[in-house]
C-alpha cells in the first residue's frame, strides 16, 4: 500500500431520510456510518467535496483509511457507497472498522495487462471479454493490495483465465476459491465471421 488516506468526519445525532436530505442539501455533507469491531455503530457525516476528491483515486476503494472523528481516529475501509443516479453526488457511505490482527474481507479491483498485444487479439483477431473487474479477497489489513494484476500476455482465442490462474500477493486469498468457485475472470472470444464460423455455417447449409 503506497498511499495514506485520511478523511475527516463529524458525529451526527439526527437520523432518517429527512435529516439525510437536509445534510446533503443545506450543508453539502454526506451521511455515513462506521460499524464493525467491538464498538457500537456510529452515525457520522463527511464533506461531499472531501469524499469525492478521495474517490478520484482508485486505491481509496481498497485501502485502509484513517477516519478522524472529533478527537478520535478509526482505521476503516470503504465498504459500500450510494451514488445519486443522475448527479455527481454521494448519497451515503458505509465504513467498516478493521483490526490489524484480524482478517478482513473486501473487494479489490483487477488491472488487466497486455490486452491489445496478446496472441488472441493481435494475431487471431479475438475480442477481450471481462467476466469480473474486481475480486473479493480475505487478508490482514497490512496485506491488503490496491489492485491485482491479470496478465493476458499468452492468452489465445478460446482461452479463459480463471481465479485460480491469478497470482495473488502473499497473505491474500480469494473468497470464491475458498468456496470452490473457480470463476472465469477474462477470456478471448472468437471474432465473428471467422473461418471456423463460416465452415460451420456452410456445413449446416449443406445438411
Amino acid at each position: 500500500m503506497s498511499e495514506d488516506f485520511t478523511l475527516n468526519a463529524e458525529l451526527r445525532s439526527d437520523a432518517g431520510k429527512g435529516a439525510s436530505r437536509r445534510l446533503r442539501r443545506e450543508e453539502n455533507k454526506v451521511p455515513a456510518i462506521i460499524y464493525g469491531g467491538e464498538k457500537a455503530p456510529q452515525n457520522i457525516t463527511v464533506l461531499q467535496k472531501d469524499i469525492i476528491k478521495q474517490l478520484e483515486n482508485e486505491a481509496f476503494y481498497s485501502h485502509i483509511i484513517t477516519l478522524n472523528v472529533g478527537d478520535d481516529s478509526e482505521q476503516v475501509i470503504l465498504k459500500d457507497l450510494q451514488r445519486h443516479p443522475a448527479k455527481a453526488l454521494i448519497l451515503h457511505a458505509d465504513f467498516l472498522r478493521v483490526d490489524a490482527s484480524k482478517l478482513l474481507t473486501t473487494k479489490v479491483p483487477l488491472h488487466f495487462l497486455n490486452e491489445e498485444t496478446c496472441p488472441g487479439v493481435k494475431l487471431q483477431g479475438g475480442k477481450v471479454s471481462h467476466s469480473v473487474t474486481e475480486l473479493e479477497v480475505s487478508c490482514l489489513p497490512s496485506n491488503l493490495p490496491e489492485f491485482i494484476e491479470v496478465d493476458l500476455a499468452e492468452v489465445e482465442v478460446g482461452q479463459t483465465i480463471h481465479i485460480s490462474d491469478l497470482k495473488l500477493p502473499s497473505g491474500v486469498s480469494s473468497v470464491e476459491l475458498a468456496h470452490d468457485h473457480d470463476l472465469g475472470v477474462v477470456s478471448i472470444t472468437k471474432p465473428k465471421g471467422s473461418s471456423s464460423d463460416e465452415e460451420s455455417s456452410e456445413g449446416e447449409a449443406a445438411e
